[in-house]
C-alpha cells in the first residue's frame, strides 16, 4: 500500500469542513477527489500535505507519515503561487533548489519543460537588436538575451504553465493536482493532458481534483465524491458505472419519434433535430423501443446505449441535495 488516508477531519469552530475522509492508493495511477464548491476538496488536500492542521486522521506514504522528508511530492495548487515581481527563471531555479535539485540540473530541467510547455519566449526572451542596458548577454546566433519575464507580465494560462513546471521540476513520486486545467484554452488543456499521460506512464501516483468531469474520467481509476464535507460516493469508477447499468440511450432518426418514446415508458431527457437523449430502465426497454421503430419503418441512424458518464453520476449523487435547498 503506497498512500493511505485515514479518517481525515477538519473543523472551524462548530463547522465541519472535512468529515472522516478515508481512501487508499495501492498502485500508481490517478485518484480523483471530486465535489461541489465548498465540499472540502482543497482543505483535504492541504491537510494531506501538512499545510493545514487536522482535528483527526492520518496520512501515510509507504507506512510512514506523508511529508517532503518521506516522499518526493509535487503540488499544483488551484490558486497561482508565483511571485509577481520576480523573474520567472529565477523563481523556477529557486523552487527547484528548495526541493533538492542543484542549480545546474535545475537549469537543464527548466529548459526541457519550457520547450515542452511552449514558454521559452517568457523564460529566455531574445531580440535581434543591439545590446541594451537590460540585456543579460548574447546568444549563439547573435541575438540579445533579455531578462526573463515576470509573473505579472504573462497571461493566467501561461502562469499556470509555469506553475506546472515548478510542480514537475523535482520529478515527484506523488503529484497532487488541484484544478490543473482551470482557465486553460482547448490547445493548452490538451497539452496538460499529454503531460499527465506521460507521468502516468512513468508510474507516478496522482491525486486530481477538478470540476471538469470529462477530463477526470479520461484518467482516473478510483474516485471519492464529497458533498458538504462528507464522502457520498467512493470506489472504482468502472465498477460504479456497472452498478448503474446501461441506462442512457442516444437515438438519432430521420423523423419525430416522441410519441414512440412516450409509448415505451422511457424518459426523454433532451431533443435536438431528431436526436434524442433518453433515460431507459435497461437494455430490454431500449431494445423494445428500437424494435417498435423498425416495425414502423423508421430509419434509425444512431442507437447508442451506454453507462452513465462521471458527470451524470456526479449530478445524480449531489445534485438533488442542492436542488432541495
Amino acid at each position: 500500500m503506497s498512500l493511505v488516508v485515514s479518517n481525515l477531519s477538519k473543523k472551524y469552530g462548530t463547522k465541519t469542513v472535512v468529515d472522516n475522509l478515508s481512501f487508499e492508493m495501492k498502485e500508481p495511477g490517478v485518484y480523483a477527489l471530486l465535489g461541489t464548491n465548498g465540499a472540502g476538496k482543497t482543505t483535504a488536500i492541504r491537510m494531506m500535505l501538512g499545510m493545514l492542521s487536522r482535528n483527526s486522521g492520518s496520512v501515510l506514504w509507504r507506512g510512514l507519515p506523508l511529508s517532503t522528508a518521506t516522499c518526493n511530492i509535487g503540488y499544483l495548487p488551484e490558486e497561482r503561487g508565483l511571485y509577481p515581481k520576480y523573474t520567472l527563471l529565477d523563481q523556477l531555479i529557486y523552487f527547484a533548489q528548495l526541493r533538492g535539485v542543484d542549480k545546474a540540473e535545475a537549469k537543464k530541467r527548466i529548459r526541457y519543460w519550457s520547450r515542452r510547455l511552449d514558454v521559452d519566449e517568457y523564460l529566455y526572451p531574445t531580440k535581434p537588436a543591439k545590446r541594451s542596458f537590460f540585456s543579460r548577454g548574447t546568444g549563439a546566433s547573435g541575438e540579445i538575451l533579455l531578462s526573463s519575464k515576470k509573473a505579472d507580465q504573462i497571461s493566467k494560462g501561461n502562469q499556470q504553465k509555469i506553475q506546472l513546471i515548478t510542480t514537475l521540476l523535482s520529478d515527484p513520486e506523488l503529484l497532487v493536482l488541484d484544478e490543473p486545467m482551470s482557465g486553460l484554452d482547448p490547445v493548452n488543456t490538451d497539452l496538460f493532458k499529454s503531460i499527465i499521460r506521460d507521468e502516468i506512464a512513468k508510474g507516478k501516483y496522482i491525486i486530481m481534483s477538478s470540476h471538469q468531469m470529462a477530463t477526470v474520467e479520461e484518467f482516473c481509476t478510483n474516485i471519492t465524491i464529497l458533498d458538504r464535507s462528507k464522502t457520498v460516493l467512493q470506489g472504482n469508477l468502472n465498477a460504479i458505472k456497472k452498478q448503474y447499468g446501461r441506462v442512457n440511450l442516444l437515438l438519432k432518426t430521420e423523423c419525430d419519434i416522441s410519441e414512440y418514446i412516450r409509448e415505451s415508458g422511457a424518459v426523454l431527457v433532451s431533443e435536438k433535430e431528431f436526436e434524442y437523449n433518453i433515460k431507459v430502465t435497461g437494455e430490454e426497454q431500449a431494445n423494445r423501443l428500437l424494435g417498435r421503430l423498425i416495425e414502423r419503418g423508421i430509419t434509425v441512424i444512431r442507437f447508442d446505449l451506454r453507462e452513465p458518464s462521471l458527470h451524470e453520476i456526479f449530478v445524480e449523487v449531489v445534485g438533488g441535495n442542492h436542488d432541495a435547498e
